[in-house]
Formats: structure tokens, sequence, C-alpha cells
């Protein structure tokens, strides 16, 4: 294939290993694509500040796609490119919906997150991973009440999660709100949890938004993913590929499947669909 001009990469389960660790199998061959000119882009639920040290001190890594598209960052100015928000008054409609459930949920405005108070001290009861109790801790502010801190401060929303404890309540409500909100995307990016973005905050969008501000046609680019959250991204590259600890759907719509994150999938992908016949 056509080498190409981007290279966006899911985070966890997809570029980090189950312990959240960026691999020297990975780095070398992030690097030595960089090296080719290539542009590596983080492509992640978080928001940047959330991403992990490892992966923001990479030197060539001069774009991120953040909260699952809601932001399209350059990394060397300190702007945003692209920015998809959900208006206030819907993300408080969308929040008084889940308060009619037994859920926590949280929100992203501004580049970082927030949490009602009650619900943040709940954390631990939700948290599927100890990792993931630590973002939630660590990368919330807690508010007494989050509905009126939106309305006090305004801020658009960049995403709203929810985290669940009954699986078949989390799907009802992916369906619920996906119908109820058609102007938002609902995905998942963890085993308990949805995600409501604007509905062109997705890393599909801000793939091809990226391509376009720095003149990469589209179907030079390529993206690596695992969840749903990723599956606009897969689709929209010229080549997508799916982790083997991909959700189903995922590894269905990709061009290609690499092994799993715990396998140095990313690092084995790119030999193969980039280097194969110059390393052999």
């Amino acid at each position: 294939m056509r080498k190409p001009g981007i290279i966006a990469l899911d985070l966890d389960g997809t570029l980090l290993n189950s312990e959240k660790i960026l691999t020297p199998e990975n780095e070398a061959a992030l690097r030595r694509a960089a090296e080719e000119g290539i542009e590596i882009v983080p492509a992640t639920g978080r928001f940047y500040r959330g991403m992990p040290e490892c992966i923001r001190d990479l030197p060539y890594v001069h774009y991120a796609i953040t909260i699952n598209g809601a932001e399209v960052t350059d990394v060397r100015r300190k702007t945003a490119l692209v920015r998809a928000e959900l208006p206030t008054g819907t993300a408080i409609r969308v929040m008084e919906e889940l308060d009619r459930l037994p859920v926590i949920y949280d929100c992203y405005a501004d580049g970082w997150g927030y949490m009602t108070r009650a619900l943040y001290e709940k954390a631990a009861e939700y948290a599927p991973t100890r990792h993931n109790l630590d973002m939630i801790l660590n990368l919330r502010t807690p508010v007494p009440e989050l509905k009126a801190y939106l309305r006090e401060t305004g801020y658009g929303v960049q995403k709203i999660q929810a985290f669940f404890l009954d699986q078949d309540l989390r799907k009802r409500t992916m369906e619920n709100l996906a119908a109820l909100f058609p102007d938002t995307a609902v995905s998942t990016s963890i085993v308990n949890n949805i995600e409501i973005n604007s509905r062109t905050a997705q890393k599909g969008f801000a793939l091809r938004s990226l391509a376009e501000a720095i003149g990469v046609d589209p179907a030079d680019t390529m993206a690596f993913g695992d969840d749903l959250n990723d599956l606009s991204m897969i689709e929209a590259a010229g080549t997508g590929v799916a982790m083997a600890n991909g959700a189903g759907e995922v590894r269905e719509k990709a061009d290609y499947v690499a092994p799993s994150c715990d396998e140095n999938g990313v690092a084995a992908a790119l030999a193969d669909l980039l280097w194969r016949k110059e390393d052999a």
C-alpha cells in the first residue's frame, strides 16, 4: 500500500497495552513512521491533559484528536483546530435523563472533567478498574451540582460520560438516548460506560478535518482502534485497522485486524502493512 500521511491511533486497548503501557516495540514503530514523514496522531476519548505523559511527551506528535473528536489540537501551537460541543441546554437535558437512572455521570467542558460531588463520592462503586477509578478521581473536579454549574458557567459540553452497573440498562440507555437526542453521537469505550458527544464530535469527522487542514488526502490515512468510539474513524480512514481484542463490530468494519494490544499489535500491523517488502 501507499504510505499514509497520517496514522491515527486510539490509546486504551490499542496503542497502550492492558497495563496502560506504551511498549518499546510500539514506540519504535511509531518513531520509524514519523521519521518517514508520517504524522502520528493520538485519537482518544480523553481530553488532552488527561492523556498519559508517555504519549504527550512523544516529540513527533504534532496533533491530537481528543474527547472522541470533540477537539483536534495543534500540540506545538497549543491551539484547537476543531471544536465540536453539545449546547449547554442539550447537555442538561441529557443529564436530566441520566438522573432517572442508577448511574453516575460526569462531563468534559473546556478541556477538563467535572462531576456532581455526590456522584464523585460513589466513583469506587462504579469504576470497573483501579485505573478507571484513578482517572475519575484525578481528572474530575467535583462541583455541588453539575447541571447548575453548567448553567452558571455557560460552558459548552464536549462529552458526557455515564457509568453503569447493569449491562442491560446500559444497552437500553444507549438506544434511548440516541433516539431522544438525534444530534448526538452515543458510543462506548470501556466495559460499563456510555459516552455522549455532539454528532459531529466523532473521531472519523475529526480525522477527515485534520487531513483537510494539513493537506493530506483522506485516502492516505490509517486509523487503529478497538471499541465503538473508534468505529467512525476506522470507517473514515483510507485503511482501518482493528485490534484482535476489539469489539466485533469494529473488527468487521476494518480493512485489517492486528494482533491484540498485549501482543504489540500496532507494531506488528505497521510492519506488515508498511515495511514488509522493505524488510524482507
